[in-house]
């Protein structure tokens, strides 16, 4: 079933959402001192393209510089970005299968809004005691 809504938000959205964001992330590593903002958006990016499966969690080695770098974050782009997946998320719904991708678009929400000190993980090893490390993307 993920892949099947892995392929659905590909085509419907998917593609131009993480090529946005790929583009972004190139703006941004054109500064030094944006560089982890270009980071954080070429992860936001990869997972735009293939969002089923994975969830973001907290990196728990974060510290101040992450929440220094969210509250610019915040104010220069991360209220837009989720602006934009809400509006996207209510076209997406009008639909009974558009509902998934709305929901997937609202997951989204978090890590564009707040990217620095998030990991994205498979959604299999969250909470599994003994698993493997998670996968880094």
């Amino acid at each position: 079933m993920r892949l099947l809504l892995n392929i659905i938000w590909f085509v419907f959205g998917g593609l131009w959402l993480a090529l946005g964001y790929f583009l972004a992330g190139i703006v941004c590593c054109i500064l030094i001192i944006t560089i982890p903002f270009g980071i954080a958006a070429f992860r936001i990016g990869v997972y735009a393209l293939w969002p089923f499966g994975r969830t973001v969690v907290d990196k728990p080695t974060a510290g101040l510089g992450s929440m220094i770098g969210n509250v610019v974050w915040i104010v220069v782009a991360g209220i837009w970005l989720a602006i934009g997946h809400v509006l996207t998320a209510i076209a997406m719904a009008i639909t009974i299968v558009g509902i998934p991708l709305a929901l997937a678009n609202l997951k989204m929400i978090p890590v564009s809004l707040m990217p620095l000190g998030k990991d994205i993980v498979d959604s299999d090893a969250v909470g599994v005691v003994g698993a493997p490390a998670p996968m880094r993307y």
